[in-house]
């Protein structure tokens, strides 16, 4: 069973989602792919996990890198959730190219390549939005393209870590919302 919770931050609601293992879904109230893991069945509720995620968002919102974790439970498929693995692990404040994602994922599974479009797809279908930081993924050119939450939010949370850097650029044609 999965509990719901909301959180009121700075960029709008968000809807959070745990079961008893850890926290399967965070997504910003309308963005693409909303609750797009969310079981059917489902209930407000308050989950060890949601408590947990709100006490890191709080902390994370006023500008200053959590030093704890939220325990998670990735649902997507064994390739979205290596690449999600890959997210987690982008430091507070920096970024990483698609490219360079696809090269560590290339290297973890003893590959020569992998496809950067590829990991883009995992990359835009990630559940656990801002925690499993996929804003700090950008285009190899700078272009801030990509983000189911929005645009606009993508470059606040790069600005929030201190990450937004000189040459990013919103493409012309984005696949952004």
């Amino acid at each position: 069973m999965q509990y719901t919770s909301t959180y009121a931050s700075p960029l709008g609601n968000i809807l959070l989602a745990a079961d008893g293992e850890g926290l399967t879904g965070l997504w910003f109230e309308g963005q693409k792919y909303f609750a797009l893991y969310l079981d059917k069945e489902h209930e407000e509720g308050d989950a060890p996990a949601l408590q947990t995620a709100k006490e890191w968002l709080d902390v994370y919102f006023s500008g200053r890198e959590p030093d704890f974790e939220v325990p998670l439970h990735f649902t997507g498929t064994p390739f979205q959730n290596e690449v999600w693995s890959i997210l987690y692990s982008i430091p507070y404040g920096h970024t990483m190219t698609y490219g360079e994602i696809a090269k560590e994922l290339a290297k973890r599974r003893g590959l020569e390549r992998m496809s950067a479009q590829a990991v883009g797809g995992a990359v835009g279908h990630n559940e656990i939005s801002v925690i499993v930081p996929c804003h700090r993924v950008v285009g190899s050119n700078g272009s801030l393209t990509g983000y189911a939450g929005g645009i606009n939010k993508k470059i606040e949370l790069l600005k929030l870590e201190g990450a937004f850097r000189e040459g990013f650029f919103v493409p012309k044609k984005s696949t952004a919302p």
